[in-house]
This record gives structure tokens, sequence and C-alpha cells, in this order.
């Protein structure tokens, strides 16, 4: 007679695992309705702040979509609020047979890239340069003074500009000081673009290195402790360390002037342009104001319109799509 091993006489050889893939549940996973009932109850403080901004952008920014009809159909001044007919296309097919549309449309595109090109990587060198700055005095006055322009109004800037450009200014007296001619700047359309831009460049540069100097506090100091071991100057660990560190914020911002590259400071040229100028400085969102305010054709600028905004929605979802795809940063 055989006497059992030890093996055998396991208490655990008497209990089969489980099979794989059918593990025992330990609890039924909550309905959502309820979690979201009771994440609620506990933040409700948290999330009433967030009505007013909700109604606000309801009201003033969704609700308004819908005057986006008037595209296609008849408006009149005074009589229904989403046109009297029906009229398909024809708004559309008036701007695009409109050569004045396109030489807006190219006049758009220009300083938006200009803006863009130049603009855009200024507050990244600024800030940069300001990391740099090891007295903090020094640190700060820069900063107050490149930061003062932001809080500027339009009016004020576009005042300036006039007053510094005019045939009798600070620049021409300079001009004429020095033998030359007074050159009229701002009636000579060749000269607008580098005027906008430089207006542009002076007046958000310096509010812009506000958000790239916070993301620079968020890099890790060992990171340039390594490098400075492994034999890296300081324009190496710019560029293999500080620059990878705000890539994340570099590529949102990117993405959202490239989101309103068609819509170029609209405030700034109507008060900087005049009928001499109209060949360069004549962008779709003041010509929008010509035809739909001054001239009343509200269904002809509201076509206009929304071809702009299709275009901002598109430039916008493939610039979040390429960068997803490259650089693994998006915003969605």
């Amino acid at each position: 007679m055989s006497t059992p091993s030890a093996v055998d006489a396991s208490p655990q050889a008497a209990v089969p695992p489980p099979p794989v893939g059918k593990l025992p549940r330990r609890g039924r996973s909550r309905p959502r309705s309820r979690t979201w009932r009771r994440a609620l109850q506990r933040d409700w403080q948290l999330y009433s702040l967030v009505v007013l901004p909700l109604v606000f952008f309801l009201i003033f920014r969704y609700l308004p979509m819908l005057g986006n009809v008037i595209a296609f159909r008849r408006f009149q001044p005074g009589g229904n609020v989403f046109g009297e007919y029906w009229v398909g296309l024809r708004y559309v097919r008036m701007f695009f047979t409109d050569s004045t549309f396109w030489q807006v449309f190219t006049n758009t595109l220009v300083l938006g890239t200009l803006s863009l090109v130049v603009v855009f990587p200024l507050p990244i060198v600024l800030a940069l340069l300001l990391n740099e700055v090891r007295a903090r005095r020094m640190k700060r006055f820069v900063q107050s003074v490149s930061y003062l322009p932001h809080f500027l109004s339009i009016v004020i800037v576009a005042a300036m500009v006039m007053q510094i450009l005019s045939v009798d200014g600070t620049v021409n007296s300079i001009i004429r000081g020095l033998g030359g001619d007074a050159i009229p700047f701002l009636q000579q359309p060749g000269w607008f673009r580098t005027i906008y831009v430089s207006s542009e460049v002076w007046q958000t540069v310096g509010w812009g290195t506000i958000l790239y100097l916070a993301a620079l506090t968020t890099i890790d100091e060992d990171l340039y402790e390594a490098s400075r071991i492994d034999g890296a100057n300081r324009w190496r660990q710019t560029w293999h360390v500080t620059l990878p560190g705000i890539r994340p914020t570099m590529v949102t911002l990117l993405i959202l002037n490239i989101g309103t590259f068609m819509a170029v400071g609209f405030e700034k040229i109507l008060l900087l342009y005049n009928p001499l100028t109209y060949p360069t400085a004549d962008v779709i969102s003041t010509y929008l104001y010509r035809m739909g305010v001054v001239s009343s054709n509200f269904s002809y600028a509201a076509a206009i319109g929304l071809f702009e905004a299709l275009i901002g929605l598109t430039l916008v979802l493939s610039a979040n799509m390429i960068a997803r795809r490259a650089v693994g940063t998006s915003l969605w």
C-alpha cells in the first residue's frame, strides 16, 4: 500500500487554480451618472465658477452663430433677423469672383505670415535672455519696461505711431536733421506692413514672455547639472535642455496663433490705414467692416466672414494634428 506524497497531501492541491480570464470580481462598477452626481455634490462650489463663463460663451459666442444663415439668405435691415428668402450660394459666388476680395485675402495672408514669423519667436528669445540675467533689479526693470506697452489702449498706440511717423513727427525730424527729405510713411502703401509688424512687436513681445518664463521655472535643475558634467556650454544647454523643456508651451501658443492667423488686428489696422494704403493694408476684417457696417451689405459680409472662420478652423485642426504627430504635444 503506497503512502500519499507530500504534494498530494497538501490542501492547496485540492483547490484548482481559477481559469485565466475568469478571475473573481471584487465589486461591480458604479454607474457613471451616480459618479457624476456625487462629484457634483462634493465639488459644487468649483463647478459653480464655470457657470458665468459658460453663459458668456453661450450668449456672445454660440448664439450669434445662428446669424451665419444670412450668408445664404437675402437680408434687409429692419426685416427678418434670419433673412427674407433663400438665395443659396449667391453671395459666395460674388466674393469668389470679386477681385477686391482676393486682394484683401492676399493682404491678410501676408500680414498674418509676417506677424507669425516675426512676432511669435521674439517672446521666446526675450524669455531666454531674461532667464540668463542674474541681477534681480535689472531683470525686473527690463520686464516692467517690456510689459508696459501691452496695457496701453490700441487707440493710444495708434495715436503714438501716427504722431511719431507723421511728416512733422520724430522720425522725419531726424531724417531732415541728417539732410534727407521727409517721408510720408502713413500715406505710402509700401511702409504699412513694416509699421504694423513693428508696432505689434513693441506692444506684444514683452507680455508674451510671461508664459515662457513660467515654463522655464518648471525645468529640473538636475538636467542642467547633468549637462554641465557632460561638458555642455550655455548654448548646448539652451538647445538640449531649455528649449525641449518649454516645447509644450511653444506648441500650444503656436497652435493658438495659427488659429487667429486670418483675424489680423482689426482695431489697429482700422485706426492706421487710409484709402491710400488700401493696396497693402486692407484685410478681411476691415473689408467686412466696410461691406457690412458702412455699406449695410450684411449678407455679403456674413458669407465672407463664414469663409474666414472655416479657414481658421481648418488651420487650427491641421496645426493640432501636425503638432501631435511631430512633437507629441497638442491641444486635444
